[in-house]
């Protein structure tokens, strides 16, 4: 990844149906060579962006007793409502679930949300007429985003060579999060000395995240040729961020990487009077309905390269994770 950068590819080709496959071929390529990629023309016009984005300031700008009244359950396994900022914590597993670690506090807020539908983790909202039309926008914008991974799983099917719903089928129950962030502004110090972190080195355990980034950078990924080092990922307009999750790599039999990343200090930004200045992001995250089996698909493994995994739970592996962030 020094040598080459995170590519960029434009998927206006797939959605108009002029170079499906070779779009694909870019999108699988990229996974597989660095496990993020930029992607533009993905689907939802730039001003509907900035208007979620304005919708997500409004939201952190109100008090925080007000921003409680949605309040992120105890429990980490239900990833709904308001996190106040270090409630969370960054866990890191080892492949197979059972080891981890446990990095400084992240100095975030968030806000979660998903589908009406999902009776598993059902959305925890503001009171109504506490900022009206909120609700109402979190859920535009999520059915926009699932719109977007629909296209993303249909473009990675193709590039397997598989049919191009072979993803869908394991993604029908809308089982995602949106997740709105916000980094305080925060004494630059804090982060050198490592007391406390924006969001520290991990991997998403999901199949995809793509993420809307504000115009303050700081997202970092691990070079895959060069473990420890970090590589920006800055801001570009009109683009989303693309990164594959454990569930897809283990589904592609360790064929596409799920990569390190973090959040950092922005390259480049001077801290006035020692403070970093505030960062805004949305990551959209895409996971398979709860009853899926994650097994290697077909055409990634065969008696000369055999399965690198037994075949695991969404729910069981989910949960794992899930339960240890809180």
């Amino acid at each position: 990844m020094s040598n080459n950068p995170i590519p960029i590819v434009d998927f206006a080709p797939f959605l108009d149906g002029s170079a499906k496959q070779q779009t694909a071929d870019q999108l699988l390529g990229s996974f597989k060579s660095a496990g993020f990629v930029y992607i533009t023309n993905f689907g939802i016009p730039e001003g509907e962006v900035q208007d979620m984005f304005d919708w997500l300031k409004r939201f952190f700008a109100l008090p925080h007793e007000t921003k409680m009244l949605a309040p992120h359950p105890d429990s980490g396994s239900h990833h709904r409502g308001y996190s106040y900022p270090c409630q969370e914590k960054e866990i890191q597993y080892s492949d197979s679930g059972d080891e981890f670690t446990i990095a400084p506090p992240s100095m975030k807020e968030s806000f979660e949300c998903g589908s009406e539908d999902n009776d598993f983790m059902p959305n925890i909202w503001l009171p109504e007429g506490v900022l009206p039309g909120f609700n109402e926008a979190c859920l535009s914008f999520f059915w926009k985003c699932h719109e977007v991974e629909q296209n993303i799983l249909r473009a990675l099917a193709l590039g397997f060579g598989l049919e191009e719903a072979w993803f869908l089928k394991y993604h029908e129950t809308a089982n995602s999060q949106l997740r709105l962030h916000h980094y305080p502004s925060i004494f630059s110090e804090l982060l050198e000395t490592n007391k406390l972190t924006r969001i520290s080195a991990h991997t998403d355990f999901d199949t995809l995240t793509f993420l809307f980034q504000g115009e303050i950078g700081g997202l970092e990924v691990e070079d895959p040729n060069e473990p420890g080092n970090y590589v920006p990922v800055p801001p570009i307009p009109n683009s989303i961020v693309l990164n594959a999750g454990d569930f897809l790599r283990r589904w592609s039999n360790d064929t596409i990487l799920s990569t390190m990343h973090r959040v950092v200090a922005p390259p480049g930004v001077a801290a006035k009077d020692g403070l970093l200045p505030s960062r805004y992001s949305m990551p959209y995250f895409c996971a398979p309905d709860m009853s899926t089996i994650i097994d290697a698909i077909p055409g990634t493994w065969s008696a000369d390269q055999p399965k690198k995994h037994e075949p695991v739970s969404v729910k069981e592996y989910a949960m794992k994770r899930f339960a240890a962030n809180y």
